[in-house]
C-alpha cells in the first residue's frame, strides 16, 4: 500500500485547553464505562477484534482540532488505526480510508 500523504493546515486548539482535556480523558480511563468500552476488544475504525489491551483511547475529533474529552467524542481505536488518523477529523479519516481502498482495487 503507497498511499502519499496529504498536507492538511488547520489552525492548533490553545496548550492550555488541551493539556486540560488530556486531563479528563484520563479521568474517563478510569471509570467503567471506559472499561465497558475496552471489554469488546473491537476497534471503532476498522472493525477488527484485536484484544482490550490493543485498545487505545482515540478522541474523534482530536484535541488539536478542539475536541473534547467527552464520551460521545471519544471510542476505542486499535494503534494501527489511532496511529494512521494522528490529527484528522472524521470526514478527513474518511477521505483517507476511501483513496486507500481505491489503490489497492
Amino acid at each position: 500500500m503507497n498511499c502519499k500523504q496529504d498536507f492538511i493546515f488547520f489552525e492548533k486548539a490553545d496548550e492550555k485547553e488541551i493539556k486540560k482535556e488530556k486531563e479528563k480523558a484520563r479521568s474517563l480511563k478510569k471509570k467503567q464505562w471506559w472499561k465497558n468500552k475496552l471489554a469488546s476488544g473491537i476497534c471503532h475504525y476498522c472493525g477488527k477484534k484485536v484484544g482490550r489491551e490493543n485498545l487505545t483511547m482515540d478522541h474523534v475529533v482530536p484535541l488539536i482540532r478542539g475536541g473534547k474529552s467527552t464520551k460521545g467524542n471519544i471510542v476505542a481505536a486499535c494503534k494501527e488505526c489511532n496511529s494512521k488518523k494522528k490529527y484528522m477529523t472524521p470526514v478527513e479519516w474518511e477521505e483517507y480510508i476511501q483513496k486507500l481502498k481505491g489503490e489497492d482495487g
